[in-house]
This record gives C-alpha cells, structure tokens and sequence, in this order.
C-alpha cells in the first residue's frame, strides 16, 4: 500500500515507523528539513521537504498513485486541506485528518466533514482520545493502564505489585487453582524496564508491572487478588485546564455521583473560561508548583492528581510536590517518552503517553479487517489487537494452541455470544469470536496474516 504521511513530529514518525516494517510505500512530507532528514537516516520511507496542503508538494509526494493520506501536522487547517486536495485533485481513497480545535467538532458542524463538503473518513482528536483514557484510568484506580474490550465486557488492566501483593512469588500455572472462578489471563509484564512475555512458571516479583484481560464482571475481586481495595476517587484535583484537562472535567461532572473537582490552571482568562463553563467545579487561578496553592486546594484530602499541562517538567515536579504534600495518588502526562523510566521510579503512579495513544489509535483505522482496537503495551513493546473472526480468515475453527505459536503471540480471550472466555489449548475458535490477542512488537504481521488483515485500505 502507498501512504502519504504528513506531518514528521512524534505522532508521524511513529505512523511512518510501524508502515514502513509491514513492507508499505510510505513518504513523509513536512516543512522542517532536519525532521525529514531525521526520517530518511532513520527509517526505509521517503521524506519530501514542503507544505502538506501545496498540491505541488503532494503531487511529488506520490499522490496520484497514493491509497490513503494520514495528516497528523500540528496545524488543524493545513491537516483539513491536505485531506481535501487529496480527494478532489488526486482521488486518495481514504483520509484521516488528526484535529485539536474542538470547535470543529462541535454536533451543529458534524456536516463539515461529509463526502460532499470536506470528505475526511476518520478524524482523530487527540485531546478527547487522551482525556477518555484517563478517565478510564480513574475508573479503575490502582492501574497504570486501563482499556475497555469487546464493547466492555473485558478489560486489559495494568497493575504494579507492591510488597503487599498476595500473589508475589506465584508461579502464574498457580492462579487458576487459587481463584478458579475468576475469567483472566497474565499476559505480559514490565520487570525493571524490561519487558516479559511470560510462560507459565514465571513468578511475580515485588515492582513489576503486570498487564492482565479480565472479565469485567471479575475486575474489582481481580484487583482484590493483587491487593488493591482503593474506591474510585471523588475528590480529584486537576492541573492543566486546555483541552484535555477540560475534556475530562466534562466527563468527570457529567458522571457526577458525588465527584468533588478542583482545577489548577495558571493562565487567567483560561480559569475564567473553566468557571463559565464547568459548573460545580471549583476553579483555582495559579501556579500548581507552589506549594501554598497547593496547600490551599487542600491537597492532602485528595485522592487522585491529575497533571495535564503541555509542559512534562511542569506536569512531573507538580505530581511530585502533591505526593510530598499527602496527594494519595497521582497521574501524569508525558510527551517525552524517555523521562518514563526516570518517573516512575520517584513515586508517580500513572504515567500517561500521548504519542503512543494517538499512534495506537490512528492504526486501528489502518489496518484491514475487523480490528475493532488496537493497545500498545509500555513503549510498544507488544500490541493487544482485539479483532472478530470471519469465515474466510486463516484461525477459523483452528485450536488456540496452534494459534499461540511461537511464543510470543497469546490468544488471552475470546468473546463468544458476550460471555469472556479465557481459552484452553484446545478451544476452538469460531466464527463472529472477538479474539483479543497479544502480539511482541516483532510478531504482529503473523498475527495480521493469521486474521488475513494486513494494512489496507478494506
């Protein structure tokens, strides 16, 4: 498949990175040089310097002959028209367009973006991804990941094992007899930054961090099972009140049930806007790495920090000062992946990564087939694709075990009929199962050819 990407930031190099390993014609177009120059020392695609909306630019980028255009730039405009010229001068198939300004989103303009007006198939909005992800995360507290499966009747948790942890020292063939009435599978861990796809007799050290599916019936006594008993937050401090922190707040006071929120938000106008528009939240104007306002939000009584600025030093200190001033727990956004392994050590309990969000979320419209999600486990190092079975694809009333080979690949559920089932060697798959699979970063075309869905345009 032939892929324009436009836009060599973070989120575009990763898109460009995972197309060009499935053997695509991909090129990268942007207006800084070194981004490009990075691209092509870096990665087997092209990179072509210019403005993604120049139609000269696209025509040498490949267009005619493109089959889908991916605009993730940091300019919502240029992203809108690059997707426009793409279909009325050169006929692209498909269009994803990432946009932030939420005014564009709004229900009374959901015309905008119709075949007729401004055909774009898939917009992305990153702040609303992110913000959902999140409020997922506090909907489940104790968990550094958290992702809802099959239309919510499973869930792929991630826990860190603390000392009190009951299954320590466990080997996992050992679960299943200590709580036999429990749906769920350990599929991989996180040990010292390195990460385990494990057998049956690994055992759970003090520290890891443990990504496990779950029924969702079973989700609260599986936390139980790994010594976490924390209620769901009420009382929530945010900092940071632009698109994600508000998108959130929205979502947090529209569940309500008792939700105390505060927000931080250092810019003035902006904490008069959150105040106008967020009724029961109490809105603080300042700086949240000052201790006193901290103190005066009253810090110590919260239950769960949530640090969403566009800043990582600011996000990662303001975590830190609400720990050593009583916060129980804390949440924080991280661009810079490579501050992951320095933070988590210092005490903060969720790390939140954009990029790998968005990346994640963008593929799942790549691919080919009923994927219907696709989750990218710490730093990519696997890929959980939750995708339904057809009649004609290659696992189809296979045995699991021949599908778990080698390795690296786990069948770890199978929906049949909304009942979670954790599979046996010799389950059958059948057709219309949702599988949710695990996949090593460098297994995930096996996985794809296995379900016949590699990247395309259907």
């Amino acid at each position: 498949m032939r892929v324009i990407i436009c836009g060599a930031g973070q989120v575009g190099y990763n898109i460009a990175a995972y197309l060009s390993k499935e053997e695509n014609e991909v090129t990268v177009v942007d207006t800084d040089p070194q981004l490009i120059a990075h691209i092509n020392e870096n990665l087997d695609v092209k990179g072509v310097q210019g403005h993604a909306s120049n139609p000269d630019v696209l025509n040498g980028a490949g267009a005619n002959d493109a089959d889908m255009i991916i605009a993730v730039t940091h300019s919502d405009e240029v992203n809108m028209v690059a997707c426009q010229i793409g279909h009325s001068l050169f006929g692209i198939p498909k269009k994803i367009a990432r946009i932030r300004a939420q005014s564009y989103l709004k229900p009374e303009w959901a015309n905008l973006f119709s075949r007729t007006h401004m055909p774009i198939d898939v917009i992305i909005s990153p702040e609303v991804v992110i913000a959902r992800e999140i409020y997922q995360r506090l909907a489940v507290p104790g968990t550094t990941f958290v992702a809802s499966l099959a239309d919510g009747l499973a869930h792929l948790i991630g826990v860190i094992c603390q000392e009190d942890c009951p299954v320590i020292n466990t080997p996992l063939n050992q679960l299943d007899t200590l709580f036999p009435d429990l749906s769920f599978r350990i599929i991989a861990i996180m040990r010292k930054n390195k990460p385990i796809i494990p057998d049956e007799q690994e055992q759970l050290l003090e520290g890891d961090e443990v990504f496990f599916t779950v029924d969702a019936k079973h989700l609260k006594r599986m936390m139980t099972a790994f010594g976490n008993e924390e209620s769901e937050a009420r009382r929530i401090t945010i900092v940071g009140g632009g698109n994600i922190g508000f998108g959130l707040a929205q979502m947090l006071m529209k569940k309500g049930r008792g939700v105390q929120l505060k927000m931080i938000e250092r810019d003035e106008k902006r904490a008069q806007y959150l105040s106008d528009n967020l009724e029961g939240a109490i809105i603080m104007n300042g700086d949240a790495l000052k201790k006193g306002l901290l103190q005066e939000a009253a810090i110590e009584q919260t239950e769960t920090f949530v640090a969403v600025t566009n800043d990582d030093e600011s996000n990662i200190l303001g975590s830190l000062l609400a720990k050593q001033l009583g916060g129980k727990r804390v949440v924080t956004l991280v661009n810079n992946e490579s501050y992951n392994s320095l933070v988590s050590p210092l005490g903060i309990d969720t790390i939140v990564s954009p990029r790998a969000t968005i990346v994640a979320n963008i593929m799942q419209h790549v691919r080919r087939g009923r994927i219907k999600g696709i989750y990218n486990l710490r730093d990519g190092f696997a890929e959980i694709i939750e995708a339904e079975v057809s009649d004609n694809v290659s696992i189809v009333n296979m045995p699991v075990e021949e599908v778990e080979v080698p390795h690296e690949i786990i069948v770890s559920a199978i929906i049949r009929d909304e009942e979670v089932i954790i599979p046996t060697p010799d389950e059958i798959i059948k057709v219309d199962d949702r599988v949710i699979i695990l996949a090593a970063e460098d297994r995930v075309n096996e996985v794809e050819r296995m379900f016949s869905v590699q990247v395309d345009l259907f």
